[in-house]
């Protein structure tokens, strides 16, 4: 599984790969990098945001790059002071 981190802040990654250990994925089969590299057909691949975590299959790779469809979306809680809370 490929987790994307464009430059998040720390809170929020450590948070994100909390929540897909809670999903059952192993932290072990989760790979964090800003820019997958040999993404495979099949493959997941999750893209983390402030307010959720968008889990996705690739479906196809063209000119290095690849199509992904959305397969599942996690929601982060955060309080009024923006600390995560579920």
């Amino acid at each position: 599984m490929w987790a994307i981190n464009h430059n998040n802040p720390e809170p929020l990654v450590t948070h994100c790969l909390k929540k897909l250990q809670e999903y059952g994925i192993k932290k072990e089969d989760i790979r964090l990098t800003d820019a997958p590299e040999n993404v495979q057909v099949g493959e997941i691949v999750v893209e983390m945001w402030p307010y959720h975590i968008d889990v996705a299959r690739v479906r196809t790779i063209r000119n290095e790059s690849f199509i992904s469809g959305s397969v599942m979306q996690i929601e982060l809680k955060a309080d009024e002071q923006g600390n995560y809370i579920d």
